[in-house]
């Protein structure tokens, strides 16, 4: 029995022995997959709304009409779809704003953007948010086409006289329409230099004043469109001579008197008239103007009696600052006192002209005998 009995304990202390081996085997196992969790749980990654990691670009010609092409950039967060806005800039590519109706990758560059940089803003989304990113500015954008270029001088019409109306065409001009044009008239010296422009003569139309008298006129026409703008400027009107009612009153030198204007002996004075006496010389006085109506200074004046030999030589002589030159004739004795005429070929040329070419003028004028 008591054998018996100490089998039985033993096996009994074995048993429990057992048990508790297998117990504290199974508590071991649980903290370990309790721990395993619970680093899972600590480096799981948390979603995040996408970020650039390269800015978007813009690919196209800077120019108006041309189309601009925007790329989207590189991204984390593997972007859904992208949206994009397009922005107008001043010329230093600050003070950006977003262009109406300007959302999609492409953009055709329009008149208004002309002087403006250009920016794109793009957006990124995904499912856990979104991210925005603006690209660099393009260059200054550009006019399309060209700028105005003259193909033919303006001209100007109407008479170079006080109180006419001039009218200057615009010309011919190449360049990108449309085409404005602005005026302006300017005044030269007799030789169309020295010129001035005219306070206040901004139309295409230009109406000769006394101050115009002696001169010449010009016109200059500025072209101009969204590419830029450019000057013609017209040939020199002939020199303006005075109003009908004033002719005469306005000098000028020979030197400013060129072809198709010509001189004109247009009067005459004797004294005395009538010749009666071969001992008394004929003071003779011959005005000098041009075509224009100006009186003349510095013109050379010769004149001899007809027949040949009822008079002396005399010597060629200039008008005055008044535009008349004055000759003593002395009668040789050949000259008959009795009723009739003395005839005088009279010449008025310019200096350094050919006696028979240039703008000289001639005349044959008389003077009574008794």
């Amino acid at each position: 029995m008591k054998g018996g009995k100490a089998l039985a304990v033993a096996c009994i202390a074995g048993a429990g022995f057992a048990a508790s081996v297998a117990l504290g085997s199974a508590a071991t196992s649980a903290t370990t997959t309790t721990s395993t969790t619970t680093t899972t749980a600590k480096t799981a990654t948390v979603p995040a709304a996408p970020s650039n990691t390269s800015p978007p670009t813009i690919s196209g010609t800077a120019r108006d009409g041309a189309l601009l092409t925007a790329s989207t950039g590189k991204w984390t967060g593997s972007p859904a779809s992208y949206t994009f806005q397009w922005l107008r800039c001043d010329a230093d590519g600050a003070n950006c704003g977003a262009i109406q109706g300007a959302d999609s990758q492409r953009y055709t560059i329009a008149s208004a953007d002309v002087g403006h940089r250009l920016r794109v803003d793009v957006t990124a989304h995904s499912g856990d948010g979104t991210g925005t990113a603006r690209s660099q500015a393009t260059g200054v954008v550009q006019a399309a086409g060209s700028a105005p270029a003259n193909t033919a001088l303006p001209s100007v019409s109407g008479t170079a006289q006080e109180g006419s109306v001039l009218t200057v065409s615009n010309g011919s001009w190449n360049g990108t329409q449309p085409i404005s044009y602005a005026y302006a008239w300017q005044r030269c010296d007799a030789q169309g230099g020295n010129c001035a422009t005219i306070s206040g003569s901004s139309s295409s139309k230009y109406t000769l004043a006394s101050a115009d008298v002696g001169h010449t006129i010009r016109a200059q026409v500025t072209a101009t469109n969204a590419r830029g703008s450019s000057t013609a400027t017209s040939s020199q009107t002939a020199v303006v001579a005075p109003a009908k009612a004033a002719q005469g009153t306005t000098v000028i030198s020979v030197a400013q008197v060129s072809l198709p204007d010509r001189l004109v002996i247009d009067r005459v004075r004797f004294s005395p008239n009538p010749v009666t006496s071969r001992r008394t010389g004929i003071v003779a006085r011959f005005h000098v103007a041009d075509t224009r109506g100006l009186s003349i200074q510095g013109a050379l004046v010769y004149t001899i009696g007809l027949p040949y030999g009822w008079t002396f030589n005399a010597a060629e002589q200039p008008t005055d600052s008044h535009g008349w030159a004055t000759i003593v004739i002395r009668p040789t004795p050949n000259m008959p006192l009795r009723r009739g005429d003395l005839v005088m070929f009279v010449r008025a040329r310019k200096p350094g002209d050919n006696l028979l070419a240039g703008v000289s003028t001639r005349r044959l004028v008389q003077e009574g005998i008794r």
